[in-house]
């Protein structure tokens, strides 16, 4: 019986041993199950995933919810079905916050590699982006002071500006800018807290992005007067939902910062 029982567990060693980090990563155990509450919070390696419906109250009805579906490695699967009706303003942002290697000195910051592949199913018309929201603080952990945000799709909404044209649409404070293969226009404005920086894509929606987030930084700080002193305290990247129905099917994500 020893003996059977030995060669057993040593059978059962030399498959782990053998078997790729990656086959192995790829059987963590994490929450796959729905969540919707205002506030849900749920953690798997390196990520959060919030549902953060912080303009709730302001919605006649509709709720926001997520989960995620696999982990592999530091690569996220995960979905997020939301309805919004009545009210202004956005109602939620369900987001998926980094929480590894942050809170450095942007001049400090190598790279910020991400990647994200998704689609999305609606139902009529909506209003709400898909984007990256990158947070910046004079102190490590501070509060925040700068939004940059980097939008791979806009749905009938808008960005933060403090200029606009004539016929009553947002005004870039910089055009036709190349980064991570693609095309952007700058926007800037306040939301009353921090000042916001918008990169939205020049024309159509970036599905399959692969880039490095620490090239927008360094425009920033090279060409729109962000110091290069400041902290970088948050990355996430989610929808940020107003009207509407929408499914917002991940099927890969993942951000790393070195």
């Amino acid at each position: 019986m020893f003996l059977k029982s030995f060669s057993a567990l040593l059978l059962l060693t030399q498959i782990a041993l053998a078997a790729p980090s990656g086959e192995l990563e790829k059987r963590q155990s994490i929450d796959t199950s729905v969540h919707c509450g205002q506030w849900d919070a749920i953690t798997a390696g390196q990520y959060t995933l919030y549902l953060d419906q912080w303009g709730k109250g302001n919605a006649q009805s509709g709720q926001s919810c997520a989960n995620f579906a696999s982990l592999s490695g530091t690569t996220l699967a995960w979905k997020n079905n939301w309805t919004w009706t009545g009210g202004n303003g956005v109602k939620s942002y369900t987001n998926i916050n980094l929480n590894a290697n942050l809170n450095k000195q942007l001049s400090a910051i190598k790279t910020i590699n991400a990647a994200w592949t998704w689609s999305q199913s609606t139902s009529g018309s909506i209003v709400a982006n898909i984007a990256y929201d990158l947070f910046t603080s004079s102190s490590s952990g501070g509060s925040n002071q700068n939004e940059i945000m980097i939008w791979l799709a806009n749905f009938n909404a808008g960005p933060i500006s403090a200029q606009y044209n004539s016929d009553g649409t947002p005004k870039p404070v910089a055009s036709n800018i190349n980064l991570a293969g693609h095309t952007w226009n700058l926007y800037f404005g306040s939301n009353g807290a921090n000042n916001v920086y918008s990169f939205l894509l020049t024309s159509g929606t970036a599905t399959s992005f692969s880039g490095d987030l620490n090239t927008f930084l360094k425009y920033l700080t090279s060409s729109q007067g962000l110091s290069s002193s400041q902290y970088l305290t948050t990355v996430q990247g989610g929808s940020e939902a107003t009207s509407g129905t929408a499914t917002l099917t991940s099927s890969k994500y993942s951000v790393s910062i070195a």
